[in-house]
């Protein structure tokens, strides 16, 4: 396997960057050194015929051109003074077969100086990425020297694929970010007596209150990572709209102190309104029944959970507000009484009010909860529950798993890997003929698998009554034990790492966290794709979808599909990927 590069972000700013030759890639690697705010340093000879571009910027005094022949102290005098006179860059824009280029290669290694020859990978020690700019957002392209029209290729793909201003939302949402961070440091400065009454006369009455160490972590813990949702799971369509009044409320409805009026108090609408509880299915838009579709195009007001997908989210109409639920560890339950309040608020003023669940309302989805508490609300004509594909049932499918087969599993356990109140749930004992789905599991998988392998494990020891001796009548689970980590579930970005019990901790460590995931564990995760033998796992990236019924393009039979083994990248043809069995 080749190696890569390391990607990273540098600030220039003041940087001196040294250009050495006098044509148009000259003219180019100047504009970009400005752009970044460095300083470009041009050596060519006087008699040097300089590109028009070029010309036009040395005489506006934006390129300092030295009139003369590259000399090998060049690199180490006409740097900043700070960093003893070397200079922070070269770029060489001569010929690569110039002798030049690779003494000054040479000369710049030795002097642990970084530099860039034109079209020589071999003689560079870093390369120009092919860019996307919007404001503070920066995208960037390699193919590491395998060829740069493809990668200006590859960027113009993805830049055509983003919404517009999704700039401008970098810059509000970075906005938000500093905004909590001065307030919440402002409010400790206040608490320790540290702030002079007369800087703090123009804050809020917010942090005049009487409050507390712990309320002040608290509420900035809360607003930190509803900050963080926001990013991980609103769709970019909608975070490339977001305005200055959003980002007011997402930082009033988390401030320290919530004094917000509780959104019951609507006056009642002479129109009695509707509640739907609908289920959009594992992610994939063309799995929504044609029911939740309707129900989407049609409803007032979209109360959506965090994990709904933003290619389900993307067909909602814009003039439709949506809420999507605050939800994270530690704020669940007061996330869930904020929709029920903004449900019932809909109800009242008369509104269809959609509550857009990923999979299936009723399949660990609090649809049973909520119909609950809207009957006790006296609304129980109005509700209308509609059913979702749960990804229980399908991830194992678009994973290549069938969850019964005869002679194999002849019976399926749908679990949750965490409680209520996020403490753990029994661990089911282990049956061979049995596949068990774990949901909301992956964020204590060591601990998961600890109580499915052991008697002693400290979330599910269990004691024979009225004695201190430890019951081990369960059957544990066997650490060969085939599983398989789905993640995102007929999305584009669908991940599936097929292990066993002895290494599922050890690869989600490795490869990272992809949430919604859920783990599916026995025989059946083996009886189709075998995997690789020898391996600790295998991971397989990509859902190919469903825009083609018809057969495999050309695409997909010359180049196959990506994955890794270990950790390690591998590519995976059509005719090396795991095979089927009778």
């Amino acid at each position: 396997m080749s190696s890569i590069s390391l990607l990273t972000s540098i600030d220039s700013t003041s940087h001196i960057h040294l250009i050495i030759g006098s044509n148009p890639l000259a003219a180019a690697r100047c504009a970009k050194s400005i752009e970044v705010g460095a300083k470009p340093l041009l050596i060519a000879p006087e008699t040097a015929e300089l590109h028009y571009s070029l010309q036009k910027r040395i005489d506006n005094g934006e390129v300092n051109w030295l009139k003369k022949s590259f000399d090998d102290e060049d690199i180490l005098r006409h740097g900043r003074e700070e960093i003893g006179g070397v200079v922070d860059a070269v770029f060489v824009t001569s010929s690569p077969r110039d002798p030049l280029s690779a003494h000054i290669s040479q000369l710049c290694r030795r002097n642990r100086v970084p530099v860039n020859v034109a079209d020589a990978s071999n003689l560079c020690t870093f390369s120009l990425l092919s860019t996307h700019t919007d404001g503070p957002l920066q995208i960037g392209v390699t193919t590491n020297g395998k060829g740069c029209k493809l990668s200006s290729r590859i960027r113009r793909e993805i830049a055509s694929s983003l919404p517009s201003q999704l700039g401008a939302a970098c810059s509000r949402l970075g906005n938000m970010r500093r905004r909590i961070q001065e307030e919440d440091h402002l409010s400790h400065l206040m608490l320790s007596g540290d702030l002079e009454e007369e800087e703090s006369t123009d804050q809020t009455s917010t942090f005049n209150k009487l409050i507390t160490e712990a309320d002040l972590d608290a509420a900035k813990n809360r607003r930190m990572r509803w900050l963080s949702q926001i990013c991980e799971y609103w769709p970019l369509r909608r975070l490339a709209n977001i305005t200055d009044s959003d980002v007011e409320s997402v930082l009033q409805s988390y401030s320290t102190q919530s004094s917000s009026a509780p959104l019951t108090n609507t006056v009642p609408s002479p129109k009695r309104g509707k509640i739907i509880l609908a289920g959009s299915g594992p992610g994939h838009p063309d799995l929504l029944t044609r029911a939740t579709h309707k129900a989407i195009l049609h409803a007032d007001l979209i109360l959506a959970d965090k994990l709904v997908p933003s290619g389900v989210l993307d067909l909602i109409p814009r003039r439709t507000p949506v809420h999507i639920a605050r939800k994270f560890p530690g704020n669940a339950d007061k996330a869930q009484e904020e929709l029920l309040e903004m449900g019932l608020a809909g109800l009242r003023a008369g509104q269809t009010v959609l509550r857009l669940k990923q999979g299936d309302p009723y399949i660990y989805g609090r649809g049973g909860e909520e119909y609950e508490f809207f009957r006790k609300e006296g609304y129980e004509k109005d509700i209308v529950v509609l059913p979702g594909i749960t990804s229980a049932l399908s991830a194992p499918m678009f994973a290549t798993i069938p969850a019964t087969q005869r002679g194999v599993s002849d019976q399926v356990l749908i679990c949750t890997g965490t409680g209520r109140k996020g403490k753990p749930s029994v661990p089911p004992e282990y049956v061979e003929t049995r596949t068990v789905v774990f949901l909301m599991a992956l964020h204590r998988i060591t601990a998961l698998v600890a109580d499915l392998t052991t008697h002693d494990s400290a979330d599910a020891k269990v004691f024979v009554a009225g004695t201190e001796e430890l019951d081990t009548s369960r059957k544990i689970w066997p650490k060969e034990t085939p599983c398989a980590v789905i993640e995102r579930a007929s999305c584009p970005d669908q991940r599936v790492i097929r292990t066993t019990l002895e290494f599922v901790s050890q690869a989600i460590e490795s490869e990272g966290s992809r949430p919604p995931g859920l783990l599916v564990l026995g025989n059946a995760c083996e009886v189709l794709m075998k995997g690789y033998k020898g391996r600790k796992w295998v991971v397989e990236e990509g859902f190919k979808g469903f825009d083609d019924f018809t057969g495999v393009g050309v695409e997909e039979l010359m180049l196959g599909e990506t994955g890794k083994v270990d950790g390690e990248e591998v590519a995976i043809s059509v005719k090396d990927k795991p095979q089927a069995t009778a």
